[in-house]
């Protein structure tokens, strides 16, 4: 994105938050992660630090209802119809799929198998794991701290974690935005043997940090997409008030804002029914699907979310994905000046010139002509992604339980029958 673009992009983004919320809170593809053999999601995402401005408190949350009403029959039809056929078409096993629209009705639609062996259908209510969609609520949590005066994103993350070796020169605003040049532990050669060896097995934090290698560069000096980071961030938020990162994300932000379909994997149990990941062999639609599961509610199984941790252990349903995106990205979680601060951070990491532009835990692109924000998730069997279209206030999610498939071909399509553009004037009036 060039920095003109993101200069604009991030006003506009600032000036449709006070627009649509008033006093709030605070990629023309969908570029993907490589293809490796096992593990989770490094995924799609991209930027670098600046000084942080001083930022305003957040004000009371504002809820929408967890049930709004749906869209009209003859559009949810239209709707089902393509997520069916582009299921079929990619050999996906299950998909999940909401819409939340201007006005704040919504359509969800479900399609295929949660469970291939048992085949149990895919519902609404159906779970899948967020995977890195879960770097969306370690950034608000991390900003909302700082909202609150218990951190600066100037601040050292190796003061916040003196047990961790880090390097000191590593700051918050480094860790949210992928400029700390710590290398990804996933990307590590050898922890997807590790991680297979034994699904079942829960990680700990000590032994995830073995599999982070060199440094990929000199803090703040480049852009690279690491798990690592937000796994950090994760323990930080948990040092600052003084619990797990379960309970405190659950106390800002799960349960304020009523999103009861939406938990971390390895510390609650299931409220919805969860989905089974599959692996293939290869691109052929007509390949069986290998079932990852370990028998657990964990998707896609325990020894990967446990290791993930901040990084990308939640797991919840389309319908609280695609709300959960247009209250952060509307300006309904954060303060204006926390949400400005999260996508103003494009500007500043496009210098770096990252895949995708990449802000503080947010993704900020174009699909067919329409500024988005969100971000995409992938673990070895499960992959999706959550847009809110700026200048529509309209939200999208899209989860799959398979991971070859690019789920922003469905998340197009879909926003092609939701919002159509307008066709060519066949009868226009004739200027003098």
């Amino acid at each position: 994105m060039p920095r003109r673009v993101a200069i604009a992009f991030a006003a506009l983004i600032v000036a449709t938050a006070a627009l649509v919320a008033g006093p709030a809170l605070g990629p023309p593809g969908d570029p993907s992660a490589p293809t490796r053999p096992a593990s989770p999601d490094v995924s799609d995402d991209p930027i670098a630090a600046s000084p942080a401005p001083s930022v305003a408190p957040t004000p009371e949350v504002r809820v929408i209802a967890r049930r709004p009403p749906t869209a009209s029959p003859h559009l949810g039809a239209r709707l089902q119809a393509q997520l069916d056929r582009l299921r079929l078409r990619g050999g996906v096993p299950g998909v999940s799929a909401t819409i939340v629209f201007t006005d704040g009705t919504t359509w969800t639609g479900a399609s295929g198998l949660a469970d291939v062996a048992t085949g149990t259908a895919v519902t609404p209510d159906t779970g899948f794991s967020l995977a890195s969609m879960t770097k969306t609520f370690v950034a608000a949590l991390i900003l909302d701290l700082v909202a609150d005066g218990e951190l600066s994103l100037d601040d050292r993350a190796a003061d916040l974690l003196p047990d961790i070796a880090i390097d000191e020169r590593i700051t918050i605003h480094q860790l949210l935005d992928h400029t700390s040049g710590i290398h990804d532990f996933f990307l590590n050669p050898t922890i997807d043997a590790a991680l297979q060896g034994d699904r079942a097995a829960p990680w700990s934090v000590t032994q995830t940090l073995t599999y982070v290698g060199r440094p990929y560069f000199a803090p703040g000096t480049g852009w690279r997409y690491s798990n690592t980071n937000y796994l950090l961030l994760g323990l930080i938020a948990e040092r600052l008030t003084g619990t797990d990162l379960a309970t405190a994300l659950r106390t800002r932000f799960l349960d304020p804002l009523d999103l009861d379909h939406t938990w971390i994997q390895a510390a609650e149990t299931p409220p919805a029914p969860t989905s089974h990941g599959y692996r293939f062999t290869g691109p052929a639609t007509s390949l069986e699907p290998i079932d990852l599961s370990d028998g657990s509610p964990l998707m896609p199984f325990t020894s990967v979310v446990t290791a993930a941790g901040g990084a990308g252990s939640m797991a919840g349903t389309s319908a609280d994905a695609a709300r959960w995106a247009r209250l952060l990205y509307r300006g309904d979680v954060l303060g204006r000046d926390s949400l400005a601060l999260m996508v103003g951070d494009v500007e500043v990491v496009a210098g770096y010139r990252p895949p995708v532009p990449y802000g503080l835990g947010v993704q900020a692109f174009v699909i067919d002509g329409r500024q988005t924000l969100g971000h995409s998730g992938r673990f070895l069997g499960f992959r999706g992604a959550m847009r809110y279209l700026v200048a529509e206030d309209v939200s999208i999610a899209v989860l799959t339980n398979q991971s070859r498939m690019d789920p922003g071909v469905i998340v197009r399509a879909l926003i092609e029958i939701a919002l159509p553009r307008p066709g060519p004037c066949t009868e226009c009036p004739v200027a003098d």
